[in-house]
């Protein structure tokens, strides 16, 4: 095709996309509609924005080297196995979409190569774009092979113990030749795994592009009456069993692609008959709404499945993300807003179990090409959940209380409870958590004080204006190993109690905070008041800089005014020293690249250099305003090791970054203290 016919083809298209979003449509037939013209048109879609280049001198589109990091290292925000107990009754089931791919058999021996898993797919794959997190791998399940039964038996204990009431497998027939059913019967054959199940058909051919399109099918389905009922014949087994998931007490079965059945209605009927003659009794269906949303009962079905990040359009960040690959040619979009605009959406007139999704990136499965949802994090995900199970199924009768979440190992989609090297049981926690009854809004009795000392003469002092202040706080102090034996000493000197917290020498006192701010917001913490021991060599009046900031936050009564603006004011996000409130565009120094990365890398909306920054990094703050940046979980290894560095560092970036972040979140930037607000005449930096 001509570069010019392609131009035209796809100028027709957004015209014709503005027309069809006009037409007065229901989402059955839209989608129905989309469906039929993607299928034998898809070469008139616009392929996806590029993303940004920044070329190494003398180079053309070569983007500049970037540090090598380990796709281990487990990042800020890990979260390690505990025991917890779960709420009685539980709220709702939830049901986790299970792919049973992970072990070898013949035909994808055939297929890819013998000895071939999803584990190939999924430890292939790299990053193609900063912050782009690839390959991800699996922590404490390993890199396992589900032909061996205590991989099932370890899968269930573990997604019990964190809240997740069934599993729902992937079922692969092809007109007789079922694939991956090996660990499946496995299951049925051992009765010590006490986990609810149901299966769900996947009723699309089976293709090397993994996208079940009619490409390169590797093997293909026949849909038929008389396949209808050898299917239900062969998976009655499973619908039999003690185990089977059941609503009103019929075993659940799901179809991913009712619409490639050539009438749906009829297998339905067929099904349900086969299930009376055959001892079974009603059963009750159920569809994914991965392509259509049509009304089950219009089809003969009792109840639809959502199934995100289908059916959702958030918008594109391609575009705005910095390049590994300069030839990647996937579409970036944004998990936030698939979050929220699904969270939202109001329960239709028929059965729809609501659908959860902790993230999404086939990377793995289309290397250069795959489809990512940035920006997922397990508090977002827990936020979802919990708005899901609390809000939006309020109303909802007893037995229509389930909530499908996709997935519990698909590693290759980027979709996954299970624990990973990088954020441990982050997502199982943020699961267990989202079954209990939200708290949020509801403020800690007492604020926090966290100080990073390194300086400890200053620490001392620090520690006598502490008390002064009169302050009642939670102390929190963060310290270099090396210094522990001191900071118990003044503590114990200042006759004040304080939880002493050991990291490197690292990351300045940026780095240290934010690994404790991420320890209190799981604490359920709400406000903190950031200090350090503060020095700056650099400077003759590095002390006078220092007791400036603690006047104004601190002493004279100015912490109780803190604690009742943050109170009288939920939008308030972070309170600067007044006269340190700093324009970001005026005081850059040497940080704008990292900066507009950071920027790309957390997804704000908000441009740093139009904001504000606390200089110094003394400040009080709302954990809350704090999210985008913790929910992120950034490496610790993205941080310099400490050389006397004044400027330019990720934690100096950081710091002029915060403005962005709090209006980001919709939290505003204020200044608290004595005196005029007008930092013109900075005494303290460099303007540039």
């Amino acid at each position: 095709m001509t570069t010019l016919k392609a131009r035209l083809r796809q100028a027709v298209f957004v015209a014709l996309r503005a027309g069809f979003r006009a037409l007065p449509l229901s989402d059955g037939q839209r989608d129905r509609l989309r469906a039929r013209f993607l299928r034998d048109h898809g070469d008139w879609v616009p392929p996806p924005p590029r993303g940004r280049i920044d070329a190494s001198p003398g180079q053309v589109n070569r983007p500049l080297p970037r540090p090598l990091l380990r796709a281990d290292e487990a990042a800020i925000g890990y979260v390690a196995h505990r025991s917890e107990a779960l709420p009685a009754p539980l709220p709702a089931t939830l049901v986790a979409f299970y792919l049973p791919q992970f072990h070898p058999f013949a035909e994808n021996d055939a297929w890819w190569g013998k000895g071939f898993t999803e584990w190939r797919n999924v430890t292939r794959a790299l990053p193609q774009f900063e912050g782009h997190i690839q390959p991800r791998l699996p922590a404490d399940l390993g890199f396992y092979d589900l032909r061996t039964p205590q991989v099932m038996r370890d899968q269930a204990q573990l997604a019990r113990e964190y809240g997740i009431g069934a599993f729902c497998f992937y079922y692969y027939w092809f007109s007789g030749t079922t694939l991956m059913e090996t660990p499946l019967r496995q299951w049925l054959a051992d009765d010590s795994i006490d986990l609810p199940f149901c299966l769900c058909w996947a009723n699309e051919n089976w293709a090397r592009r993994w996208d079940g399109r009619d490409e390169d099918i590797l093997i293909g389905q026949q849909h038929s009456a008389e396949d209808d009922l050898a299917f239900i014949a062969h998976v009655a087994d499973y619908l039999r069993d003690p185990r089977a998931l059941t609503v009103d007490g019929k075993p659940m079965l799901l179809v991913y692609r009712p619409h490639l059945l050539p009438d749906a209605r009829a297998t339905a009927r067929r099904w349900r008959q086969w299930c009376l003659d055959n001892g079974i009794g009603e059963i009750h269906l159920a569809y994914v709404q991965g392509f259509e949303r049509p009304d089950p009962r219009d089809i003969g079905f009792d109840a639809a499945v959502e199934f995100p990040p289908n059916m959702s359009n958030p918008r594109s960040l391609t575009a705005d993300q910095y390049l590994i690959n300069p030839d990647f040619q996937g579409d970036v979009r944004d998990w936030r807003e698939l979050a929220a605009e699904i969270a939202a959406r109001p329960l239709p007139p028929y059965t729809l179990y609501p659908g959860v999704n902790p993230g999404w990136d086939n990377e793995a499965r289309r290397s250069g090409k795959g489809r990512v949802y940035l920006h997922a994090s397990p508090r977002g995900y827990g936020d979802w959940l919990s708005t899901t199970v609390h809000t939006r199924l309020a109303a909802a009768p007893a037995n229509q209380r389930l909530v499908f979440i996709n997935a519990w190992n698909e590693w290759a989609e980027g979709a996954v409870l299970e624990p990973d090297a990088r954020l441990g049981h982050a997502y199982l926690e943020a699961t267990r958590k989202a079954l209990h009854a939200p708290t949020a809004g509801k403020a800690s009795a007492r604020p926090c004080v966290v100080i990073h000392a390194w300086h400890l003469p200053e620490f001392a002092a620090l520690l006598e204006q502490l008390k002064r202040s009169g302050l009642a706080c939670r102390l929190v102090i963060t310290t270099a190993q090396e210094h522990r034996p001191a900071v118990d000493a003044a503590l114990h000197q200042a006759e004040l109690r304080g939880e002493v917290m050991v990291y490197a020498n690292h990351g300045r006192d940026i780095l240290p905070f934010l690994q404790v701010a991420e320890l209190l917001l799981a604490q359920g913490e709400t406000l903190v008041l950031k200090l350090h021991t503060k020095r700056s060599t650099h400077m003759q009046q590095g002390a006078q800089w220092r007791d400036e900031m603690l006047q104004q936050l601190l002493l004279d009564g100015h912490a109780q005014q803190a604690v009742d603006a943050f109170g009288s004011d939920p939008s308030l996000g972070l309170l600067a020293p007044r006269g340190h409130l700093l324009p970001v565009r005026d005081f850059i120094g040497a940080n704008a690249p990292a900066l507009a990365r950071l920027q790309a890398r957390l997804g704000l909306s908000v441009a740093p250099l139009d904001t504000q920054f606390s200089a110094g990094s003394m400040f009080w703050v709302r954990l809350a305003a704090l999210r985008p940046l913790l929910d992120a979980h950034l490496y610790r290894s993205a941080f310099e090791h400490e050389q006397g560095q004044i400027d330019g560092t990720l934690a100096h970036a950081i710091e002029r970054l915060l403005g962005a972040v709090c209006a980001h979140a919709g939290f505003s930037v204020d200044s608290l203290g004595k005196g005029a607000p007008d930092a013109s005449g900075y005494a303290y930096a460099r303007r540039g």
